[in-house]
Formats: C-alpha cells, sequence, structure tokens
C-alpha cells in the first residue's frame, strides 16, 4: 500500500506540468490531486487505514509541490472561460491571494519535512494543512451550484 500510494503521489505531481498551457485545468488537476491526498490522509486520521509514516509523508509531499505550482495558475487571461470556480478576490486582492498560497506552501512543506512518524505527530501537521483549505476556499473559490 505505501508503494502504491507513494507512486501515485509521485505520479501526480509529475503529471500537473504536462497539461499544456491551460491554467484552468493545471489548478483544477492539483485541487483534485489535493483532494485525494487529503481523502487519504483522512483514512489515518480516522484510523480506517493502518499510520504509514513513509506513505503519510509523501502525501504532504505531493500537496506541496501542487502548493508550489497553484500560485502561477491563474494569469488574467483565465478570469473567464472554462469551468472555473476561482473568485473575482483572486485577481481583486492578488497580495491576499499571494500570501494565502504561501502560508499553504510553508504550512504543506512543513507537514512533509516533519516526516511525522506517529498519527499524533500527524494531527497538529494535518490541522494546520487543512485549515488553509478552509479559509483560502471562504475568500477565493466560487463555489458551483
Amino acid at each position: 500500500m505505501t508503494q502504491l500510494l507513494i507512486a501515485a503521489a509521485t505520479v501526480a505531481g509529475a503529471a500537473v506540468p504536462a497539461i499544456a498551457a491551460d491554467p484552468i485545468a493545471e489548478r483544477q488537476a492539483i485541487m483534485k490531486q489535493n483532494g485525494k491526498d487529503t481523502k487519504a490522509l483522512v483514512g489515518y486520521m480516522k484510523g480506517e487505514t493502518p499510520y504509514d509514516a513513509a506513505a503519510v509523508t509523501a502525501l504532504f509531499t505531493s500537496m506541496n509541490n501542487g502548493a508550489k505550482a497553484f500560485g502561477s495558475k491563474f494569469p488574467p487571461t483565465s478570469k473567464t472561460g472554462g469551468k472555473t470556480e476561482a473568485a473575482p478576490a483572486i485577481w481583486e486582492k492578488p497580495a491576499d491571494f499571494k500570501a494565502a498560497v504561501a502560508k499553504f506552501q510553508t504550512d504543506t512543506g512543513a507537514a512533509a519535512a516533519a516526516r511525522p512518524a506517529s498519527l499524533d505527530a500527524m494531527k497538529p501537521l494535518f490541522g494546520a494543512v487543512t485549515a488553509n483549505c478552509k479559509s483560502c476556499h471562504e475568500t477565493f473559490r466560487v463555489k458551483e451550484q
């Protein structure tokens, strides 16, 4: 299972840049991978998946790789066109958006670097990482109805 999760996270991280010149598709691919990574981490949090430190580190690393690429996927030409949930606030408050992305990069990087050896060590890292999701989505996402 560990090898499968590590391989999936590695392939997903490598696949994101392969989507050529479509920033909407690129950022959606990053968010989709973040969702998969978060779902896998929730399995550990709930005790549904036996704790695996290497797999957890790989999941946090995958999220950090996406976070590093994410901020550049919002050029002005991608405000509209295509199916997007990006809120106008991204372009209206670029410094705030940049700060939110930087915080997510920092928190996912710290979680990956910590290499949590146990569920107890993972819990506060997971909380810090997922708090970013909620705060960013409240301001910078328009939920599709």
